[in-house]
């Protein structure tokens, strides 16, 4: 299935330009795309791993699909799977691990072609406005927005060696109008190195929550809006933000994608019905993941078609039977004019009575007096952080996300 629509769409647009590789300097038009994939050497076995951030990762994926293997994009951190594949599979992801053990999610066919279907749509993909590709095409956020749209809608992808603000500049000099999709990380280097190039016409989001104040100075400097992309490995994309000015709320993921239909359960936590959620967690199957349902872990409500995140259920912290979550307090302090970013977790309390206490990494150049009074008039004396920790940066992952999971293990050490 997903080899002929790449087929087809191949032939339709035969002479237009496919992927540009800033590396080598090398280009292919829609037919030259083809030709390179059908050449492919395959390698043996039954399962095929993309990996790297290049054209060859493209030759691969298109490999698997002509020769009917199952595709397992790879970063340089994971390994191949070693199970057989369960009725019906087609492609494997791996989940984020950012809050435990990488799982393996097996999908169809059909569920990859509606999470792009959903994407493109949600989102304006033009063929007029490339991707430029920056983040990990092996993530379930790169792949569902960068490769798929390039093989099953005709939105041209290039690949920049790097994203140093400076390649980003070139990268962009180039072409009269481009689609950027980032992670928070990267929008905050690149707001910070200067005015983002003009050429971005379509800035996205996703990977980690956006925060307010850096959506708002980026408006504010750049004229760009940023747009909040919220999804799940486990079911591609849930909610867009296509508003044309910044967020007023830091919890809004914005609007559920056409064909994503959201609940919430009895815990608050978001549950996602769509075609796009995958078959199950592979070799260890769940009730939380199939039959087109997905059962997620965040805390979430809806309110006049719009989602708004609340933290993750896992997430929660315990003072003296009390739950809050770490997110409420880092969009408080986030409010500070000298935060730059934070991130907060709760530690076991040395008071057992307490249960836990509430700790706060932060990038800021007040003292925690300084922050402990501004929170006095946002937060109850309760939610305020017991422990400070002052760092120069806090290290986001390759998939731009920051793991509470170890910077709690670096304080319990």
């Amino acid at each position: 299935m997903l080899y002929q629509s790449w087929r087809d769409l191949a032939m339709r647009r035969r002479r237009d330009l496919a992927l540009r590789d800033l590396a080598s300097g090398r280009h292919w038009t829609f037919a030259e795309l083809f030709e390179a994939g059908e050449k492919w050497a395959v390698p043996d076995g039954n399962i095929i791993c993309p990996q790297g951030h290049s054209p060859n990762f493209i030759f691969s994926l298109l490999a698997a699909w002509r020769t009917g293997r199952i595709a397992c994009p790879l970063d340089s951190s994971q390994s191949p799977p070693q199970v057989p594949p369960p009725p019906g599979c087609i492609h494997y992801k791996w989940t984020s691990a950012s809050t435990g053990a990488a799982r393996l999610i097996a999908f169809n066919a059909e569920q990859l072609a509606a999470d792009a279907g959903q994407i493109v749509a949600a989102m304006g993909l033009r063929a007029d406005w490339p991707n430029l590709g920056v983040i990990s095409l092996a993530h379930s956020y790169g792949f569902s927005n960068l490769v798929l749209p390039l093989l099953l809608h005709g939105i041209p992808l290039i690949l920049a060696p790097s994203p140093l603000p400076e390649v980003i500049r070139r990268a962009a000099a180039q072409e009269p109008a481009l689609t950027l999709p980032a992670v928070p990380a990267l929008w905050r280097a690149w707001h910070e190195a200067g005015p983002i190039p003009p050429q971005v016409r379509l800035a996205l989001s996703a990977g980690a929550p956006l925060p307010l104040k850096l959506e708002q100075e980026i408006f504010v400097r750049s004229g760009l809006k940023i747009h909040n992309f919220y999804g799940a490995s486990e079911c591609g994309g849930i909610a867009y933000d296509a508003s044309s000015e910044p967020r007023k709320d830091a919890a809004l993921a914005g609007t559920p994608l056409s064909g994503v239909r959201l609940t919430v359960s009895a815990t608050n936590c978001l549950t996602v019905r769509s075609p796009a959620v995958g078959l199950g967690y592979w070799p260890d199957d769940s009730d939380s993941l199939g039959d087109g349902l997905f059962h997620s872990s965040d805390l979430a409500e809806l309110s006049h078609g719009e989602v708004f995140l609340r933290g993750r259920l896992t997430d929660q912290i315990n003072v003296a039977g009390r739950k809050v979550a770490p997110e409420t307090i880092e969009r408080a302090l986030l409010s500070h004019p000298r935060v730059r970013d934070c991130l907060v977790f709760g530690a076991p309390s040395p008071h057992a009575d307490r249960t836990e206490m509430i700790v706060a990494v932060v990038v800021s150049e007040a003292a925690d007096t300084e922050l402990k009074r501004f929170l006095q008039e946002i937060l109850p004396a309760w939610q305020l952080p017991r422990c400070w920790r002052f760092v120069q940066s806090l290290t986001a992952g390759p998939r731009g996300k920051v793991s509470r999971m170890e910077w709690r293990r670096r304080f319990s050490e």
